[in-house]
């Protein structure tokens, strides 16, 4: 298993080089950058005439280096990243280390919170809905499953929000703590808070993960069961809730966990949707946000933040399945 996950790591570097390459780029490809910005503050906020911002923006390009051709301005932040100096944001003023220490654990915490909720309930909901196919229970688990499809998450997240500041007339909506608790240490209360702030957050996405989970876990489950091993094990005398744990379950989740490699990429995607609606300080509205004013060091060191998790996503469902099926890591060395 050690050497199954060195290969594994060793694959990752050169998939993280490509990424940084492409995603500064294609950062760097969209008009305008953070020293137009700056011109644009300073002529609606300073009432600057357009010869004095355009000559500050001209003086802010060529300190920071903006005028530099791509190919130096990429090996420059790459140096600084590999050195773990991520370099000064323009917008929030301040070490992008201490943007990332701020914004990605609670981001990671939802992202988890909800991949765990959501599989675990998909998959015992799954199995529910398989072993009971054709019957009311199955009827309405499927329901709930299509109607966490095909509900957009930023639907969800407008109705939840209707609902919670205009008929319940919920406060605070848009931060991790109340007022009171932010600057407490942490405690049980202080928990409890931070769980009544963020549960909309959680259920948009949780619901969106137990429908998808639910529907792989039901699909595969109805396949393994007509499956010639499970009529033997029925047949030798096993009992109907023992073959389905012991030898039907196991085998589906085969495929199971081959899609957690790829579902940490939405899960991405769905905590920068739902936490721009919500306003939540997480890592996805310093990714809109510097995207669009320019700050490109923020938007290229946290969308490579981002890359790692999902590279580290796709090892842990490699080990996972491995786990499951030892011909998986045995395969790479035969």
């Amino acid at each position: 298993m050690l050497r199954f996950l060195a290969y594994r790591l060793l694959a990752a570097i050169p998939v993280l080089f490509i990424m940084t390459v492409i995603t500064f780029v294609i950062i760097h490809s969209t008009p305008g950058d953070y020293a137009d910005y700056v011109a644009s503050m300073l002529k609606t906020q300073g009432h600057a005439s357009n010869a004095i911002a355009d000559a500050a923006a001209a003086q802010f390009r060529i300190d920071h280096g903006l005028n530099d051709p791509l190919v130096i301005q990429y090996f420059r932040w790459m140096r600084d990243v590999l050195t773990g100096n991520f370099g000064t944001s323009y917008f929030f003023n301040e070490p992008i280390s201490q943007v990332i220490a701020q914004r990605l654990p609670p981001s990671l915490a939802l992202v988890f919170t909800v991949h765990i909720l959501g599989t675990l309930i998909g998959v015992t909901l799954g199995i529910i809905a398989a072993v009971k196919q054709y019957t009311w229970v199955d009827t309405f688990i499927s329901f709930i499953g299509f109607l966490g499809i095909s509900t957009p998450k930023f639907l969800f997240a407008l109705v939840l929000i209707y609902f919670l500041a205009f008929k319940m007339g919920v406060q605070e909506l848009g931060s991790f703590y109340s007022s009171y608790w932010s600057y407490q240490p942490m405690s049980f209360g202080k928990f409890w808070n931070l769980i009544l702030h963020v549960w909309p957050i959680i259920l948009v996405g949780v619901l969106n993960g137990i429908s998808y989970n639910m529907r792989m876990m039901r699909g595969n489950l109805l396949d393994t069961l007509n499956q010639q091993y499970v009529e033997t094990a029925r047949a030798k005398g096993l009992s109907y809730g023992a073959t389905i744990l012991k030898h039907a379950v196991p085998n589906a989740l085969h495929p199971l966990a081959a899609y957690q490699s790829a579902v940490m990429r939405y899960l991405i995607e769905g905590e920068i949707e739902t936490s721009v609606i919500f306003g939540i300080p997480t890592i996805g509205v310093a990714i809109v946000l510097s995207m669009g004013i320019g700050d490109v060091l923020v938007t290229a060191t946290l969308m490579l933040m981002l890359g790692i998790v999902q590279i580290f996503g796709s090892i842990i469902s490699d080990l996972l399945l491995a786990w499951l099926d030892p011909r998986v890591r045995l395969g790479d060395h035969q």
